[in-house]
């Protein structure tokens, strides 16, 4: 049987965010035995032009929600950004993944050829069909977001490994 848009899409999100929330339970703790405030962490980023890991996070959530609301033909819920804690953080993962569990297989199957458009500020509009959204924009965002805190926290010395990334399959 052939993989569907919501096998590809859905559970492995939904798999993600609790890896994500998952390392940032790790980077907190990180922060509290290292006597580090923990605002050092969430404004980190690798350089300068760089967005801090509280805007990475963000930005994950924005891409998951966005697809998932955009394959199914719902409105996408706005979340202001303005998480400056872990906990914050921490909710907005959980929010973002209570959200896209509320889609079952036939809102997001046959989605492949869906006329998707996208507002891209001074680029204009950008339009993909449903396959190709998913499959060359929104899951290089995906993980290139969800590499970026990783590597963030990471580079800034919490504990994690590459199974931190990728969980147990």
């Amino acid at each position: 049987m052939p993989l569907s848009m919501y096998q590809a899409s859905i559970p492995v999100f939904t798999r993600f965010l609790n890896h994500l929330s998952t390392i940032l339970t790790k980077a907190e703790a990180h922060a509290k035995a290292k006597k580090i405030e923990p605002t050092v962490l969430i404004n980190a980023r690798l350089a300068p032009d760089m967005f801090p890991l509280s805007r990475q996070i963000q930005i994950v959530s924005d891409t998951v929600k966005g697809c998932a609301a955009r394959l199914a033909g719902v409105e996408v819920p706005s979340f202001p950004d303005v998480e400056v804690t872990f906990a914050e953080l921490q909710a907005r993962i959980k929010k973002t993944g209570d959200f896209i569990k509320t889609f079952q297989p036939k809102q997001i199957d046959g989605t492949e050829e869906k006329s998707i458009a996208l507002k891209m500020g001074e680029r204009g509009d950008i339009k993909f069909k449903g396959q190709d959204y998913f499959l060359n924009y929104v899951l290089p965002n995906f993980y290139f977001h969800i590499t970026a805190a990783y590597a963030i926290l990471r580079h800034n010395g919490v504990e994690i490994g590459k199974g931190d990334f990728l969980g147990n399959p």
